[in-house]
């Protein structure tokens, strides 16, 4: 492609060289440049591409988009100055991939919680509705059944659009997409068209990043800041910070609820560990997922199908087909009638609304035991928030190795421990090796006791110096309680 039809919509501030250039690819991988390459130069928060500027030359770059102009510029590249190159990627990798995000009806879901549950339930919603659909997700992504692994809850720019038009070509005319702060804060959806947004909760989370909540809640906000006119821009009334992300958008607006009132009404009639009986806009459904959080979830899903004129007898009758996406309040049960929870829950308020959720549904004659760690290099703030919300919530709590990445193991738990008076302190055993700690609360469980794993949910590795080793909560539990199938 043409360097002229690249820099289409991208505000530069000098070109240095020849824009009558052909590209054959982009990256902003140094390691990835060939020849004819058009290389971007990301700052980016563990380095910066300006760095590789000559490596990618060497490696048969021609055009090189940059914030900075280095000293000794080549004769033979043309250099683009601009002021943000995350956003000059966003432009860039739409225009390679002719815009594939105006091609297909793409709608994004953010939020703290629920992020992964909803897309997913999406997805498998429209498919059983008979309609080609693509997924962008933290688990994987999807094109129809084909699966990608993904490595970030929202991809870099680059790779949206690249998705987006395998999408096209494989005939999607869906796309269910997690919008992660980080995503929209570098620039990664910049130039991507919604269809729709859908705002799930906000809760303190990724403040080693965003430098404040109120700064985490404006990012998420300004998501919908830019919706189109034609968009539909979707909200948690019940959240308290759900009518704030409307404020300005453009878009045409929509509420969803169980406690006010909103344009999509649920309310939970029963709950059990089978699942939950709903009544969504006065119609009652049965649904295989349990919890006050999960019928948020449904009734979002439900929204959703509704803002693209889907008959509500079809809409419902999917609804009660759709299962918990992998590590998403993932349940097991044991001969000896012991039920074992895998939950991503990485946030004090994701934690209490497990908890919450196990415990209305027990007597209290059943000891509830959580198994919880926190990640390393990561918000420390929430780490003694989480293991108070743990202790108050639970019979007994195992202290354990979430990912430490760089951290020491003991250092985070030293934090967990920060928040714990002495009565909640008796509740705790510190276990370092997870493995250890899922074994160890599966022996403390008795018949009809209820073991929660949190943290991890579909992780399939623990991250430990900076090398994954392969572990699955999920497998442990099979294996601490002797389950053979489920």
């Amino acid at each position: 492609m043409n360097l002229q039809e690249l820099l289409y919509k991208v505000s530069f501030l000098k070109i240095i060289g020849t824009t009558n250039v052909e590209v054959i690819d982009i990256t902003f991988d140094s390691r990835k440049v060939k020849l004819d390459y058009l290389f971007v130069a990301l700052k980016g928060t563990q380095s910066d591409g300006h760095s590789y500027i000559s490596q990618a030359i060497k490696s048969g770059a021609k055009v090189i988009v940059l914030e900075d102009i280095p000293n000794n510029l080549d004769d033979n590249i043309t250099y683009i100055k601009v002021e943000d190159s995350n956003i000059a990627l966003g432009i860039i990798a739409a225009n390679f991939y002719d815009t594939p995000s105006e091609k297909i009806k793409l709608v994004g879901v953010t939020g703290t919680n629920g992020k992964t549950t909803i897309v997913s339930l999406l997805t498998q919603l429209f498919s059983l509705m008979n309609v080609k659909v693509g997924m962008i997700s933290t688990i994987h992504n999807k094109i129809i059944d084909k699966i990608i692994p993904s490595t970030h809850t929202t991809p870099d720019a680059l790779q949206i659009n690249f998705l987006l038009n395998e999408m096209i070509v494989q005939g999607c005319e869906y796309c269910f997409m997690e919008v992660s702060s980080h995503a929209i804060s570098q620039g990664r959806i910049s130039s991507v068209n919604f269809t729709g947004a859908v705002f799930t909760n906000l809760t303190q989370d990724h403040l080693d990043y965003h430098n404040s909540f109120a700064e985490y809640r404006d990012v998420k906000k300004s998501f919908f800041d830019v919706l189109p006119k034609s968009a539909f821009a979707l909200t948690n009334k019940d959240d308290k910070n759900g009518m704030k992300m409307l404020e300005g958008t453009k878009a045409q607006q929509y509420t969803y609820s169980l406690k006010s009132v909103s344009n999509y009404k649920c309310r939970v009639i029963e709950n059990h560990f089978e699942g939950m009986l709903l009544n969504i806009n006065k119609v009652d459904v049965w649904i295989k997922l349990f919890g006050d959080f999960n019928a948020y979830n449904m009734l979002s899903v439900y929204a959703v199908a509704n803002q693209f004129a889907f008959e509500d007898n079809e809409v419902l009758a999917a609804l009660s087909m759709l299962t918990s996406p992998e590590g998403r309040f993932q349940y097991l049960q044991s001969e000896e009638k012991i039920t074992a929870i895998v939950d991503y829950a990485h946030t004090d308020d994701a934690l209490k609304n497990v908890l919450t959720t196990v415990n209305n549904m027990r007597t209290n004659t059943e000891q509830l035991i959580t198994v919880l760690g926190c990640g390393g290099d990561r918000d420390k703030t929430k780490r003694p928030l989480m293991s108070a919300v743990a202790c108050n919530l639970s019979s007994q709590v195992i202290l354990t190795s979430d990912n430490p990445r760089s951290e020491s193991p003991d250092t985070i738990i030293d934090d967990m421990m920060q928040g714990l008076d002495p009565v909640q302190k008796k509740k705790v055993l510190v276990i370092i090796d997870r493995k250890q700690a899922i074994k160890t609360a599966c022996r403390l469980a008795n018949s009809n006791d209820i073991v929660l794993v949190a943290g991890k949910g579909h992780e399939k590795y623990q991250e430990i110096n900076g090398e994954k080793f392969p572990f699955d909560d999920i497998e442990e539990l099979k294996q601490s309680l002797n389950i053979i199938k489920q």
